[in-house]
């Protein structure tokens, strides 16, 4: 009989343009699918995470039984368990698509290694990014530090996602034992926090979020991507953190729309930027591993944070007072997502108003999203702390209720998550304090009772972050707060 091969899935579960899965049905074997549940591993899973990757196992197993195969579940560690199927099975070839966090990057090396020394192949892919990070260098060959210049020399490098033909035939028949699903319990119980999530993971709902997208919101895509109130992005992100679709077909299939109707142009460029910061994320962590744990530029980490318990507890549940904070924090804890633009508000809220380190944040958005990418979610943190790559200028702290009354100037998203407040006026919604105490009295809202009073006065926050700001940055950089 022929021995079969390995692809060992991790965080790219599909079968469409996957290098790995194609690689292998190259070698003209039978394939024998594998997942591997290290609790202890490289993969820190947030309960999130945890609760979207039990869905899309199934989802997985589903498309190999209708390619006639099953997919092998096992618990454990990584490296013992692939260890214990190669024995079981006589494979003498392992295909993975590489992670690219540097401590996981770091132990798929060492495991490649260790299988090597057995005369056992273990091939890595890029399944993940347009291309692997250290490959986008700028002119003196080192790693960019800048957006812009990065996606200028990342935007040739888009190509065609490729596949392999996949026949009945793929997947090997097997008797190898394995852990069902259900028995990983990565679906939450007592309590079920998860009865808002309205996702549907998997490869087949990834396909569907992106047609969805490029018919509905491609369209107004740069101007409704800011709009938390507009159904205006791709909800894309857990699909491509999950690899249930290739960052490579997603934007193809995002640029045909544009060649075939050249009003899209810009907002496919736009949306085809978005991807690239999501591609400058990986590479900055792969190549400065440190800025997961050390503020990018060091200088921040003399920032004299505040251990503020009651405040991260009032930002964390989505009581602070200021609606648009409240509605961001609330949309996470129910559906596991929140809109972009709020992200960046609620961060800053905490960093800059509460002056909180961003770090808790981090780990707080890490546990509750069911797209916690690790780089995104780094880099996006220091972005909005002023102390990352690219990052905003340091001055720069958004301002909670002008920012809602920009972004969600008829107040819908506020009421949405936030009904308590749905009665009030459009020009009080996002500052309920300022509404007299009769329109408070008709719309049955009492202050400090059923919606809290604001837990920080912003503008003393933000001149308390200011002067904690400026005593990192040289006299030379003051001179810049008299700028945009």
């Amino acid at each position: 009989m022929t021995a079969p091969v390995i692809v060992w899935f991790r965080r790219d579960l599909r079968l469409q343009d996957n290098p790995a899965l194609d690689a292998a049905a190259a070698t003209g074997k039978p394939i024998l699918p594998l997942f591997i549940l290290d609790r202890h591993g490289p993969d820190d899973l947030g309960a999130a995470g945890r609760w979207w990757l039990d869905k899309s196992l199934y989802a997985l197993d589903g498309s190999i039984q209708v390619c006639g195969g099953r997919l092998i579940v096992r618990e454990g560690a990584e490296e013992a368990e692939l260890r214990r199927v190669i024995q079981e099975t006589g494979a003498r070839q392992v295909f993975m698509n590489r992670r690219f966090e540097p401590t996981a990057f770091e132990h798929d090396a060492d495991i490649a290694h260790g299988l090597h020394s057995d005369r056992v192949e273990c091939t890595g892919f890029n399944g993940a990014l347009f291309t692997r990070p250290g490959s986008v260098l700028n002119g003196q060959g080192r790693p960019y530090r800048v957006f812009t210049p990065f996606m200028k020399a990342l935007r040739p490098l888009i190509g065609p996602p490729t596949d392999a033909p996949h026949e009945a035939t793929l997947f090997a028949d097997h008797d190898l034992s394995a852990q069902p699903i259900e028995a990983l319990s990565l679906h939450p119980r007592s309590p079920d926090w998860s009865t808002g999530f309205d996702w549907a993971p998997g490869e087949a709902g990834a396909h569907a979020a992106l047609q969805h997208f490029i018919a509905n919101a491609l369209p107004g895509y740069a101007t409704n991507r800011d709009r938390p109130d507009r159904q205006g992005v791709s909800r894309l992100s857990p699909y491509l953190h999950w690899g249930e679709i290739s960052v490579r077909r997603v934007a193809q299939r995002v640029l045909a729309a544009a060649d075939s109707d050249p009003v899209l142009q810009d907002q496919a460029e736009k949306f085809v930027s978005e991807l690239g910061w999501r591609e400058f994320s990986a590479h900055l962590l792969f190549q400065f591993p440190t800025m997961k744990a050390e503020a990018f530029r060091p200088e921040y980490d003399a920032m004299p944070w505040r251990d503020d318990a009651e405040g991260f507890a009032a930002w964390s549940q989505g009581r602070t007072g200021y609606p648009l904070i409240d509605a961001g924090m609330r949309q996470l804890w129910r559906t596991g997502w929140m809109h972009n633009r709020v992200r960046m508000i609620v961060a800053s809220f905490l960093v800059k108003d509460l002056m909180v380190d961003w770090r808790r944040g981090a780990a707080w958005f890490h546990d509750s999203l069911v797209d916690a990418d690790t780089a995104s979610n780094i880099q996006n943190w220091q972005w909005v702390a002023g102390s990352g790559a690219d990052a905003a200028p340091y001055f720069r702290i958004f301002n909670p209720v002008s920012q809602g009354e920009t972004h969600d100037p008829d107040g819908h998203y506020v009421r949405r998550w936030v009904p308590e407040l749905a009665p009030l006026p459009n020009r009080f919604i996002h500052a309920p304090w300022t509404a007299p105490t009769e329109i408070l009295r008709q719309a049955g809202i009492s202050l400090g009772h059923n919606y809290p009073m604001p837990v920080v006065d912003h503008a003393k926050a933000r001149r308390r972050a200011l002067e904690a700001l400026k005593s990192l940055h040289p006299p030379r950089i003051e001179r810049r707060i008299a700028g945009p």
